[in-house]
């Protein structure tokens, strides 16, 4: 039966002063980067994120290419999960690091500690963690074994806003956090990002960076006579239009967090029977993980079935969706990486993972409808 009901997997949400604070960027003098607006945001994050240093971007995807580009060289090696989204990958290659994929753990889907161990070898530079739908990895047992082996520790925290590890922020962690703003995540600017410099000797070639590899900021504060090139770098920063919409998203995302997690729990209570009987097994977040509700999936019994499960359930009108293609599987994945061991976890989970609907305009009766069709497509 065809529902008359549409569910639709994300759709973005204003929190009510987005107009207001674009109006004040309107009425302003400075309409690029590096205004009043992103300095307010910065604040706020700087905030969030316990005093550390963060530089607004365009993207995620920037974020981690400024990274890249302080922590390899062409010819390094970079270890990461496969299970994760092409620029985590494509953002190191393009500084000419060799790709190292190792498997994830099959609990939380997070990159295994104990595969990146195995993989590091003499060209390692950095290891990437992605916090799958914002439940942290093991970033103690990461960060030990970054450190012991003298390693860049990088934290792809793309869908980790407002999650914590310990009660600490992810992103926090590493050398370095990358945060999106995607309209897809939980506060969102359409696009945009922001990377956390946990380390403060490196903040200085960060603005570098993403001020088109020039000392530009020193010459706004008067600290030069003139600008120049003095590094690789691009245009990475956002306009202060884009700030101002982020900043009334940041401003609410306590808010936005309980209201995610409230969802959350409501599937997460409502396909209990279903895992029980075998059909599909629900969510694993580690006790240690303050997880922000960002994803709710459900891990199918069975591979072969996830295609005719996808199709009913968006033919009932419900947004379903799976996620990653491994990343060393793809023809970008073989060209510039190569695999380190198993990642037989990587490609079951990958095969049976299903996406719900889940964002902050999904009222009582959507979810509702949600949980009647998966359960009736399921059940059968």
């Amino acid at each position: 039966m065809v529902s008359s009901r549409t569910v639709p997997f994300n759709r973005p949400t204003l929190r009510g002063k987005e107009s207001v604070y674009i109006q004040e960027a309107l009425a302003g003098t400075r309409f690029a980067g590096g205004g009043p607006f992103t300095q307010r945001v910065e604040s706020a994050l700087a905030a969030n994120f316990g005093g550390a240093e963060v530089f607004l971007t365009n993207s995620c995807t920037a974020a981690l290419e400024i990274a890249a580009l302080l922590t390899v060289m062409p010819g390094d090696e970079v270890v990461l999960p496969s299970f994760a989204y092409a620029t985590t990958a494509s953002s190191f290659a393009r500084c000419g690091a060799k790709l190292v994929f190792v498997d994830i753990r099959p609990d939380t889907f997070n990159i295994d500690p104990r595969a990146v161990a195995a993989a590091i070898g003499p060209k390692t530079r950095a290891i990437v963690a992605v916090h799958y739908a914002g439940v942290g990895a093991d970033v103690e047992e990461l960060g030990s074994i970054a450190a012991d082996a003298g390693l860049a520790f990088i934290e792809d925290a793309a869908q980790g806003f407002g999650a914590t590890y310990r009660k600490q922020p992810l992103g926090t962690f590493g050398t370095l956090g990358a945060i999106s703003f995607h309209e897809t995540k939980n506060a969102m600017s359409g696009e945009g990002g922001a990377l956390i410099v946990n380390r403060p000797e490196l903040a200085e070639r960060v603005r570098i960076i993403r001020d088109r590899g020039t000392n530009q900021q020193q010459f706004v504060l008067k600290q030069v006579e003139a600008y120049q090139w003095l590094d690789l770098g691009s245009a990475f920063a956002p306009s202060e239009l884009v700030a101002a919409f982020l900043l009334a998203q940041v401003e609410a995302i306590d808010e936005i967090t309980a209201d995610r997690l409230r969802m959350w729990h409501t599937y997460h209570d409502a396909f209990e029977a279903l895992e029980q009987a075998g059909c599909v097994r629900r969510p694993v977040v580690a006790p240690q993980a303050g997880h922000n509700g960002h994803i709710y999936h459900l891990l199918l019994a069975d591979a072969a079935r996830r295609p005719a499960i996808l199709d009913e359930l968006n033919r009932r009108g419900i947004g379903a969706v799976f996620h990653y293609v491994p990343l060393h599987s793809s023809p970008a994945g073989r060209r510039y990486g190569r695999i380190a061991g198993s990642v037989s976890v990587t490609e079951d989970v990958a095969s049976r993972l299903v996406r719900l609907p889940l964002h902050v305009t999904l009222n009582g009766h959507d979810q509702a409808a949600v949980i009647d069709a998966v359960n009736g497509v399921l059940a059968r």
